[in-house]
């Protein structure tokens, strides 16, 4: 009999202040799983500040500037969610009220959209855009956050 394969949801709470529930997140991951009929291999979602994803958007990305969140796939199969996702909770903290969003429903926003873009979405035009953002909507629904 074959062993099964590993899944793995590593929740790191890397901000020095600001938290989201793990089992928010847990909830959160599966409504995206579930709706995309996706299987998690492996995610490591790090809840960071503006400095830390600032850095990696520098090194990996060549951008010097603040962003809401950073994918890397660790692998493209079809189907399956392998990576990690590095979500800034300072940019969800300014910028939910511009949105009419809570600060949880943002960052939470924010890790739907890491998923998708590791599940092969991307937002390169504004028709991609807003498929996305309606795909965030549906997900953030299922998980009760809207």
């Amino acid at each position: 009999m074959k062993a099964p394969e590993t899944e793995a949801l590593e929740i790191v709470q890397a901000h020095p202040s600001r938290r989201l529930p793990n089992a928010l997140l847990r909830r959160l991951v599966q409504a995206v799983l579930a709706g995309e009929k996706a299987r998690l291999r492996y995610l490591s979602l790090v809840l960071a500040d503006h400095a830390t994803v600032r850095e990696l958007n520098r090194t990996y990305l060549g951008h010097d500037y603040d962003t809401d969140v950073l994918s890397f796939p660790l692998s493209e199969k079809p189907g399956v969610v392998e990576g990690e996702i590095y979500v800034d909770l300072d940019t969800a903290a300014e910028r939910h009220a511009e949105f009419g969003a809570t600060f949880t429903q943002e960052a939470c926003r924010y890790v739907v959209h890491g998923l998708l873009h590791l599940l092969g979405y991307d937002d390169a035009t504004p028709e991609a855009r807003a498929h996305m953002h309606r795909l965030e909507d549906r997900y953030l629904q299922a998980a009760g956050l809207l």
